[in-house]
């Protein structure tokens, strides 16, 4: 794999354990870390300030890719297909502006892939695509036990109730973007 392919995407679609999920799956994929991103307090935020919604920081992932196997247009199809970026500041049961649907680019040339496909997006939903675009200003690693959480907890209640039939629509959305295991 050569350097000169990977590339970095950060998004925000709820709750980072589920999106990270469902990255860690995609071919190309060669790293997923969840985090915050988007707020204006000072300093590195703990999980318990960003749930407490006052930080204005949502949960993201940033995910390292191989842009030589998967493109940036693609993840961020399966990003807008993985998660209801119709709904404000909310997914599931889940609520707070730190659950909201956003896209930080890193470069203009991002921004404007994320807006192209924001507008190709648009029929395939009902209501108005609430998703966010903003510049990345600072991305901050969640803390140890929020990463790879869905790997090291399957059988716990919330991913066998919400991430793994995430992870089953995935495979029959997207099956051919899919790591072989």
């Amino acid at each position: 794999m050569e350097e000169n392919n990977l590339q970095s995407m950060t998004v925000g679609g709820g709750c980072f354990w589920c999106t990270e999920a469902v990255f860690d799956q995609i071919k190309g994929v060669v790293k997923v870390v969840s985090g915050y991103s988007g707020g204006t307090v000072p300093g590195t935020p703990t999980y318990r300030e960003v749930c407490s919604g006052l930080t204005g920081h949502a949960e993201v992932i940033q995910v390292t890719f191989n842009a030589a196997i998967v493109s940036f247009e693609d993840l961020l199809v399966i990003f807008m297909t993985s998660h209801d970026p119709t709904t404000l500041n909310r997914q599931g049961a889940d609520r707070g502006t730190q659950y909201r649907s956003v896209i930080f680019y890193h470069n203009e040339s991002q921004k404007e892939i994320a807006q192209a496909v924001l507008n190709e997006m648009r029929p395939y939903y009902k209501d108005e695509i609430v998703t966010e675009v903003s510049a990345l200003k600072t991305f901050y690693p969640a803390e140890l036990e929020h990463q790879d959480y869905y790997k090291n907890n399957k059988t716990q209640g919330y991913c066998t109730a919400v991430i793994s039939p995430k992870l089953a629509r995935l495979r029959q959305m997207h099956a051919d973007k899919l790591k072989l295991n």
